[in-house]
């Protein structure tokens, strides 16, 4: 596991039992990047919390399946990652999460700078990628191409970051 991990990869089991989370502090190789996305706020406590979620279908395949299920898969992040999000910040700290069509922050939109998500999980987890076309495909170990990735970021303790994910996908259920 890459030094920058503070929480290994978990599913959460119970209540999203295809949505994966780990948490990581920021590598020095992604300071610069993350900075851009979220100007004036400082990464020397940010966490980075990539998420991916087992896809029903390979969503390298285009078609009205992998639109559907992408969409499915979308609506799922965002619901979880507002409720993270907005219970960190009534908690006193600072959060925000990636919008994975737009690659752009979704509370603090001064930045217009894109987060590539892919490439984060190369980075952050060690995942490898495969080309299809113009685009690096982001492949799962356990799940292959059947992923959806998509990211949020905090300032606030590895355990309460931990804690708050566990306890808005009990409340945020599918």
């Amino acid at each position: 596991m890459p030094s920058s991990c503070a929480h290994p990869p978990t599913l959460l089991e119970s209540s999203y039992p295809d949505f994966e989370y780990s948490i990581h502090t920021i590598p020095r190789t992604h300071k610069d990047e993350v900075s851009a996305i979220f100007p004036g706020v400082s990464t020397d406590d940010m966490l980075v919390i990539p998420t991916c979620q087992k896809s029903a279908v390979d969503l390298v395949e285009w078609g009205d399946d992998a639109a559907k299920e992408k969409d499915k898969l979308l609506v799922q992040f965002q619901n979880l990652a507002k409720a993270v999000c907005e219970a960190l910040i009534a908690e006193g700290h600072w959060a925000d999460y990636i919008d994975p069509c737009s690659g752009l922050p979704m509370i603090h939109r001064q930045g217009n700078t894109v987060y590539g998500e892919v490439q984060a999980l190369v980075t952050l987890l060690g995942y490898k990628t495969q080309n299809a076309g113009c685009c690096s495909v982001l492949l799962h170990p356990t799940w292959g191409s059947s992923v959806y990735p998509a990211s949020f970021f905090a300032k606030a303790p590895v355990e309460v970051v931990a804690r708050v994910i566990t306890e808005q996908a009990a409340l945020n259920k599918k």
